[in-house]
């Protein structure tokens, strides 16, 4: 396409498309969220069920996104609406919900920034984990040091997204993705091959299900959304940007794969090195922050393979945030008729000024709250994957099986009948059925924590 015609550019392979969707489902979401859940929720019983949820509920909205972006060329309002008029608002949770990610997400990629250049300087030499959780609250509690971090890394994001999707998203992505996996397994090489790195494998791979709940499901669906980047109009954009040959049955399978590689083998870099070491696998958000820097500081050659590790993690973090900017760029663009710079520069801007309470939220702004007690920051985490994520997602599994229709979906989906997909009368019952009972539970019991 033209890039005279809003902008709007295409990708310029296959492969491209599927390193930037992989980019965007492969962040923090996998290599933060994903080890500390896994170690909250049981090990091994988490990961099947993540799994086979995955499978289930992750590949059909997956599908349905890419459809829905394909067949209409636009962003998710757009999308909609140019099937029906009146869902257009329905594109616009997806949007709000990415957006609103991308404000906290760059708090998080500013410390990742921070933890890099204290490992290259040397600073991480010791093991103590109440020492190391004073560095970490000194440093978050802080009013304008990880404010500067945050700048950095929306600056990053911003100078990606502005180069457009061949120039800068789907090149940036061919860069970080090889790169990420090549970090990752030769830590992953290191943590499995430590003494006693058997009691984190066995965690892993042995479930006990006298730990499994409703609890462990509901975990496990939030964290299937949040790292494919589902609900959040991303695929949808993406997609918007495929030709009318690309097979999407096969890259709403080849997505998911890598996503689910990325998180399998950041918990193998991460469980079996605290278990090793003598930590707390269920240490929660300060599985990346405390423990794992004591990990390193234990381990031999620590220094290299930890400064390694957040350098992985920062990539991870990268091709993620230019994916959630990007969904809300596109919107400006396709809607408004702005310059992709200016959209660009605009957006960023607005997304590091409303970041600015979730980093004091740890600090100068931490006695106020919100939601049930949570500060700024928690809270806004929590409307945007507790709340947006399930209810864009369910409204699009709606809007797929029940009012434009699955015989019309797989149409788009299959080419219009050129391309085989065995596994359509599944994703046909998956899509009408299956994904809104599920996701609709999902979305009343985070309503319902609202008010616990």
């Amino acid at each position: 396409m033209s890039e005279l015609k809003n902008e709007r550019g295409s990708w310029g392979s296959r492969i491209g498309f599927i390193l930037a969707a992989a980019g965007s489902a492969v962040g923090l979401g996998n290599v933060w969220k994903f080890p500390y859940l896994t170690g909250e929720y049981g090990g091994a019983v988490f990961i099947v069920t993540y799994i086979v949820l995955l499978v289930l509920v992750g590949f059909t909205i997956m599908l349905a996104e890419l459809v829905l972006g394909r067949h209409s060329q636009q962003g998710p309002v757009g999308a909609y609406r140019a099937i029906r008029k009146n869902w257009a608002f329905a594109g616009f949770f997806g949007i709000l919900a990415s957006y609103l990610i991308l404000t906290y997400y760059s708090v998080i990629g500013g410390w990742i920034i921070k933890y890099i250049v204290s490992g290259l300087l040397g600073n991480f030499n010791t093991s103590d984990m109440d020492a190391l959780g004073g560095i970490f609250s000194n440093f978050i509690g802080q009013p304008f040091e990880p404010l500067i971090y945050h700048a950095i890394f929306i600056i990053i994001t911003l100078g990606i997204v502005m180069g457009g999707i061949q120039g800068g998203i789907e090149k940036a992505s061919k860069i970080l993705m090889p790169a990420l996996f090549i970090i990752l397994i030769a830590v992953v090489i290191r943590a499995v091959t430590l003494p006693g790195a058997m009691a984190g494998l066995e965690y892993m791979l042995k479930p006990d299900w006298s730990k499994f709940g409703i609890d462990v499901v509901v975990a496990a669906l939030v964290q299937v959304f949040f790292s494919l980047s589902l609900g959040m109009g991303v695929i949808i954009t993406y997609g918007s940007y495929l030709g009318k040959n690309e097979n999407l049955a096969t890259s709403a399978v080849q997505i998911p794969l890598l996503d689910a590689a990325a998180a399998l083998l950041s918990a193998f870099a991460v469980l079996p090195a605290v278990f090793a070491l003598g930590y707390n696998p269920s240490a929660g958000p300060g599985l990346l922050f405390i423990t794992l820097p004591g990990v390193f500081a234990k381990m031999p050659m620590g220094s290299f393979f930890g400064v390694l590790f957040f350098i992985f993690v920062l990539f991870a973090a990268v091709s993620s945030s230019i994916s959630l900017l990007e969904a809300a760029v596109t919107y400006v663009c396709d809607e408004f008729k702005i310059k992709r710079k200016n959209a660009t520069i605009g957006l960023g801007l607005l997304a590091f000024l409303i970041g600015i309470p979730s980093s004091l939220a740890n600090g100068a702004f931490g006695a106020i709250t919100f939601i049930n007690g949570m500060n700024f920051f928690d809270s806004v985490g929590y409307i945007a994957e507790n709340l947006l994520l399930p209810l864009s997602a369910f409204v699009l599994s709606i809007f797929i099986g029940w009012v434009w229709g699955v015989d019309k979906a797989l149409e788009e989906a299959t080419n219009n009948g050129t391309v085989k997909f065995g596994m359509a009368k599944i994703w046909a019952i998956s899509i009408k059925y299956l994904s809104p009972i599920a996701i609709g539970y999902i979305l009343i019991q985070s309503i319902m924590g609202l008010f616990a």
